[in-house]
């Protein structure tokens, strides 16, 4: 593919209870026009982690069947897949670097060492550094900086907030995808996919919770001054409820999985006591009469406890409801439950509201795309674009244009630049006179939401095949 042409990123959502395949490119406007779309029942995956290879696989390729049939010229080769599970884990760390030259600028190298180092900290055997994240720069007693490059001092610090993972897991999910017939572009952690599609750098800079509500498990990543503060999986998910349903009422699972998306409410006190749902009975059996109100105290206990692991997740970092002005954006398939947004409003004192991935679609993209369930899918193609548009970048820093000088003076628009069109305003002069002023128009920047996390995962793997072969 030539270096200019807009390319087609694959968003590949391999999840407990749904694989979901999504195609997309920008339009001029830089919103996503969806190529392809295609889900499948997921098989062999349990909380995050691929147990069954075989039937993944199989999960995979119809997805991916159901994409082609939708984009019959759509030839699926790269994706990029989104990872999440009981096995990732966070740590804080703090890190110092002693500089040789105290008087000299900070360089990009010395910071990138610093970096380097964090991936040295002591983790449990068998789990994996994924990611190395820094939150704050200090400089000598110099607290809270972002970007240090450029000052000087004799000792250069951060904090660190580290993601690991368990090795094994993460290469059954790689291993997957290759018995797929495709390639792993990247690995992506799904806390940060969500996030980077439900929210915004205002959200980032006010702080905000976002609680990712899929169906093995719920991923929470907590931002606050733009910088990534804490990250957890909470064990408790959409399969859960259904579970609890089942076994509770004495229901089958799909009948549970019904009655929880139709009926479901996550406040008891707002269901109807005196309404009952009526569901057959096994072979030979009666009809079964199921109370709404019963069915959403079910629902309300298991939600609780997902959300009050929220409130301890939050304690431990030291937020709340005046530091988090952003509140909590729910996402993921299990955020569409009734009352949801109350009962979260209540457990943890955060304004709440559903995050859904409109943001970044074009007009005319499919309904079933405006459902939350999709926002791990979409924030996949977004990093996607952002590796897309550093690439591109690196290129045009590598060969910069020659412009001849010539008499008549050219003007040249940055090629990424997309102007924001302002109304001619109207500005009162001293004399009480009212004059028409054009303000000057501010190019609209992309989101730097990904440039915020550097690591690749998929270059750990590839470091060690590297060492193997040679």
């Amino acid at each position: 593919m030539s270096i200019n042409e807009s390319p087609i990123i694959v968003g590949l959502d391999i999840g407990t209870t749904k694989i979901a395949v999504i195609a997309g490119r920008k339009n001029e406007f830089g919103k996503l026009e969806i190529i392809g779309f295609g889900r499948s029942e997921s098989n062999g995956v349990a909380h995050g982690k691929v147990l069954n290879i075989d039937h993944t696989i199989k999960a995979i390729h119809q997805a991916i069947k159901n994409c082609s049939d939708n984009a019959p010229d759509l030839e699926i080769n790269e994706v990029y897949v989104g990872i999440a599970g009981h096995h990732i884990k966070s740590i804080q760390t703090r890190g110092d670097l002693v500089r040789q030259d105290p008087e000299m600028e900070i360089q990009r190298h010395e910071i990138e060492m610093l970096i380097s180092n964090q991936k040295k900290t002591f983790i449990p055997a068998g789990d994996e550094i994924i990611e190395v994240i820094p939150q704050d720069y200090t400089i000598d007693n110099l607290p809270n900086i972002k970007d240090p490059i450029g000052y000087n001092g004799v000792k250069v610090g951060a904090n660190f907030h580290i993601i690991t993972g368990d090795r094994n897991a993460i290469k059954n999910i790689k291993r997957a995808i290759e018995k797929s017939s495709l390639s792993t572009k990247d690995l992506v952690l799904q806390p940060l996919a969500s996030a980077s599609a439900v929210m915004s750098e205002i959200d980032m800079e006010a702080g905000v919770a976002i609680l990712d509500i899929g169906g093995g498990t719920s991923d929470l990543a907590i931002f606050q001054d733009g910088i990534l503060r804490h990250t957890a999986v909470i064990p408790f998910g959409g399969e859960n409820i259904t579970n609890d349903i089942k076994i509770g009422l004495g229901v089958l699972k799909n009948q549970a999985e019904a009655l929880k998306i139709q009926f479901g409410s996550a406040l008891a006190n707002e269901a109807n006591a005196n309404a009952f749902i009526t569901i057959p009975g096994l072979r030979g059996m009666p009809a079964k009469q199921i109370s709404v109100k019963n069915l959403a105290e079910i629902i309300q206990a298991r939600m609780e406890e997902i959300l009050n692991f929220v409130c301890f997740e939050l304690k431990k970092v030291g937020l709340d409801a005046r530091t988090l002005l952003g509140g909590l954006i729910i996402t993921g398939g299990g955020s569409q439950l009734k009352h949801l947004i109350q009962l979260s409003e209540y457990t943890t004192g955060l304004n709440a509201r559903i995050g859904l991935p409109n943001e970044h679609l074009a007009p005319n993209h499919l309904e079933e795309l405006k459902k939350p369930m999709y926002s791990t899918c979409i924030g996949l193609i977004l990093k996607g674009f952002n590796d897309y548009d550093n690439q591109v970048k690196r290129f045009n820093d590598a060969n910069p244009v020659k412009i001849e000088k010539k008499a008549k003076v050219v003007e040249i628009a940055a090629p990424e630049a997309v102007i924001e069109e302002l109304p001619i305003v109207e500005e009162t002069t001293k004399k009480g006179k009212k004059k028409a002023v054009e303000r000057a128009p501010k190019p609209i920047e992309k989101s730097k939401f990904w440039d915020k996390f550097k690591g690749s995962i998929i270059d750990l793997f590839q470091e060690e095949e590297d060492k193997i072969i040679k």
